[in-house]
């Protein structure tokens, strides 16, 4: 008699050349996706209700249309067009390009329809109210751009204007990020590229860079296969939203390239790689101080990294060493310039309790900040979270080597260990509310738990329909 293996119901089927599932009998595992599904649908139908009551009646949330900030305006673009063909053509060709182009031809090819897609929705607002006006807002950074003509003694002096009743005090994203935040785009100035329409292609083109990077990393620390079936997820997230045009999506591919570039590391025994993710991620530690928490992270990676390079691993005291080394280049350096990061911290703490901060109650945002990340990494990514769970559950190891289930164990805790800092960032209690942006970072980590999923295009369907009736429906802001 021959025997058969029985196949566990939350197991990925083996998709078709296409990326496609050909399973059309419903399985528990479908049913079990559902479920999470609703009880995420469930979540942001009471963060909007609930919300939307608690504003009414007490005006404490401050923002526009809760849980996110912004206002109710239906309304078309010029970006509609192009949104729609972008959605249509990753939907319909994305899984199967994923599964068969080369690598080097994927990579490329996912930063260009991840570009594509967060510039088309952000011209559904207009390409001057989308874009070139996004980061020129009285909170933003290029309100302070001429104060910066002696850069060492704006550094310097960075701290004295951090509080509220301060003389001259830094507008609200100024004071509440490190300085390499603002001097970013101090330097886009310098070089020519000034004003808001090239602030505003500078994260664009810069952010969407993230999910090549993303990649990088799964393939890197779990395998090929995974990398492939989240490329798609990865380009068309409804983070994009937010991407478009927010220094919030910069941020996220300065720390997802540091995570990349240690995953390589530890890999491929290259200590140059080690070094450049230290230099990194000290950069990512001075453009926003929540970003610290990509530590976990990091951490996750040279875990998994030294169990996914089998018996030799990397030496482990040089690539500490290297990234230590390359960790230290920017801290030491706006340390050098005068600014105390650890007193600048402390100051932005009182600030933020000055402002909304002090007024938009805990008790609300600890748990709407988590509807804002079902908005940012759709219904999807709900589903993919219960199957992560599913697969740390299995009661399989990390394991060494290439085998699929190892694969699938390492990318679990990947998505664990973000979602773990995640859930710290909302608890710290530094973050109620615009977490849709805020939160980007973290959300890239995320979105590869759509890689355990079957039946790939209609859940990317649903992750573009989200993500436009979100641009279409909404005028967001921050």
């Amino acid at each position: 008699m021959t025997r058969t293996r029985a196949v566990r119901s939350d197991e990925p089927h083996t998709p078709s050349a296409d990326g496609a599932d050909r399973t059309h009998r419903p399985s528990r595992g479908l049913r079990r996706d559902l479920y999470a599904v609703g009880a995420a649908a469930l979540l942001v139908t009471a963060a909007v209700l609930i919300g939307d009551h608690i504003e009414r009646t007490h005006h404490t949330l401050r923002v526009g249309r809760p849980p996110v900030l912004g206002s109710w305006e239906p309304h078309i673009g010029p970006g509609t067009p192009a949104a729609v063909v972008v959605a249509i053509l990753t939907v319909v060709h994305g899984p199967a390009l994923a599964a068969r182009l080369p690598w080097r031809a994927l990579l490329p090819l996912a930063w260009g329809t991840s570009t594509a897609w967060i510039f088309s929705l952000a011209l559904i607002d207009g390409p001057q109210r989308g874009i070139a006006s996004r980061l020129t807002t009285r909170n933003e950074y290029l309100q302070v751009i001429d104060r910066f003509h002696d850069i060492p003694a704006a550094l310097g002096d960075f701290t004295q204007h951090i509080l509220i009743d301060s003389p001259d005090n830094w507008p609200a994203h100024v004071a509440g990020h490190p300085p390499a935040a603002t001097l970013t785009f101090v330097l886009l100035d310098r070089i020519g590229l000034r004003g808001g329409g090239w602030a505003g292609v500078w994260c664009v083109t810069v952010g969407a860079t993230a999910c090549v990077a993303v990649l990088v990393a799964i393939r890197a620390l779990a395998d090929e296969r995974l990398a492939r079936r989240a490329a798609p997820f990865l380009v068309l997230a409804p983070a994009a939203v937010w991407m478009g045009t927010s220094a919030d999506a910069y941020f996220a591919a300065a720390a997802a390239w540091a995570v990349a570039l240690l995953a390589l590391a530890v890999t491929r025994r290259s200590l140059p790689a080690a070094g450049a993710s230290g230099l990194l991620t000290g950069l990512t530690c001075y453009l926003s101080y929540g970003l610290t928490l990509f530590a976990l992270i990091g951490t996750g990676a040279l875990l998994l990294g030294r169990h996914r390079a089998g018996k030799r691993p990397a030496p482990l005291v040089p690539l500490l060493a290297a990234l230590l080394a390359g960790a230290a280049v920017v801290p030491v350096a706006f340390t050098l310039a005068g600014f105390d990061w650890w007193e600048a911290y402390h100051l932005l703490v009182t600030r933020y309790y000055q402002g909304a901060g002090g007024v938009r109650p805990y008790g609300y945002w600890v748990w709407a900040n988590l509807a804002c990340t079902v908005l940012i990494t759709g219904l999807a990514t709900a589903a993919g979270l219960r199957r992560t769970g599913a697969v740390l559950t299995g009661g399989r190891g990390v394991g060494r080597g290439g085998s699929p289930a190892a694969a699938r164990t390492r990318l679990a805790l990947l998505v664990a260990a973000a979602l773990l800092a995640l859930l710290i960032a909302d608890l710290s209690g530094m973050s109620k509310a615009e977490t849709e942006r805020i939160w980007l970072p973290f959300a890239m980590w995320l979105l590869p738990a759509c890689a355990f999923l079957t039946r790939p295009r209609a859940w990317l369907a649903a992750q573009a329909v989200l993500a436009l009736l979100l641009n279409h429906l909404l005028l967001t802001g921050w």
